[in-house]
C-alpha cells in the first residue's frame, strides 16, 4: 500500500459479517467507513455484535445507520463514540468526513426512513464543521438520484435528489454509498467520484485512499488483487 492514509468502506452489513476477515489490509486502514445497514431490521443488541465483529480487527470505526436499522442503534453508535451521521469530523492531513445516514422512504415501511427534506437538513448539519477543509469525503447511506449507484432493475432510479443536490453544489472528492444492493458501481457527479460497493455478504467494498491530487476512491471485490 501507499505511504498515503487509506480508508476502507462498506455497508449494507444486515448481520452478515463473515466476509470482514477477507478484506486485505483492514487491520491497517486509518478508518473503518460504515455507511449503513449494520442490521437486518435490528436495534442495539444486533448492532453491538456487528460492531464487535469489526473492532476485532480494527477499532477506528466511522459508523451510521441505514433504514434498516432502528433509531436506537443511532443511540448506541453515539454511545460508543463512532456516529457520523449528521456530523463533520476532522480526520487530519485536511480531510474533512461528513455522514448522512438513513433513507427516504421506500416501498417496504423500514425503521430508518425520512423525507429527503429532513436528509437535506441534516447534509448541511453535517458539512458545516468540515466545510473549510480542501478534502472532503461523504459517506452517505442513501445513494444520490439518476447514477449508477440508485439503479433497482438497471434502469429504476430510487435514490435521492437532497444527496444529488448537495453533492453537485458542494462536489466533495468521494461519495461512499449503498442501500441499492443491485446498483453496485461507479460513477461520477462532476468532481465528485460515487461509489457504492453493494452489501457486504457480496464481496463488494470501496478503498478510499488520500493521493498527491486528493482522494481517490476504487470499488473493489474480495479476492481482486490490490494495486
Amino acid at each position: 500500500m501507499s505511504t498515503f492514509p487509506f480508508w476502507i468502506g462498506f455497508g449494507d452489513i444486515h448481520e452478515q459479517t463473515g466476509n470482514l476477515r477477507l478484506i486485505p489490509n483492514l487491520a491497517e486502514a486509518a478508518g473503518i467507513l460504515v455507511s449503513g445497514d449494520l442490521t437486518n431490521r435490528g436495534k442495539k443488541p444486533a448492532a453491538e455484535r456487528i460492531l464487535e465483529q469489526i473492532r476485532k480487527i480494527n477499532p477506528r470505526i466511522y459508523a451510521q445507520i441505514g433504514n434498516m436499522d432502528y433509531p436506537e442503534v443511532e443511540d448506541f453508535l453515539n454511545a460508543q463514540g463512532v456516529n457520523i451521521h449528521a456530523r463533520g469530523l476532522d480526520l487530519g492531513h485536511g480531510i474533512g468526513l461528513m455522514g448522512v445516514g438513513y433513507s427516504n422512504p421506500t416501498p417496504f415501511g423500514t425503521p430508518g426512513e425520512v423525507t429527503d427534506d429532513q436528509l437535506a437538513v441534516w447534509l448541511a448539519q453535517a458539512h458545516e464543521p468540515v466545510k473549510d477543509l480542501p478534502h472532503l469525503l461523504l459517506v452517505a447511506h442513501n445513494p444520490p438520484f439518476d447514477t449508477a449507484a440508485d439503479k433497482v432493475g438497471g434502469k429504476t432510479s430510487v435514490g435521492s435528489r437532497a444527496v444529488r443536490a448537495f453533492i453537485e453544489k458542494v462536489q466533495p472528492e468521494v461519495c461512499l454509498t449503498g442501500h441499492i444492493h443491485e446498483a453496485r458501481a461507479e460513477d461520477r457527479i462532476g468532481k465528485t467520484q460515487v461509489i457504492n460497493p453493494g452489501p457486504l455478504s457480496g464481496g463488494g467494498y470501496a478503498l478510499i485512499r488520500l493521493t498527491e491530487t486528493g482522494l481517490r476512491g476504487e470499488l473493489r471485490m474480495i479476492g481482486q488483487r490490490s494495486s
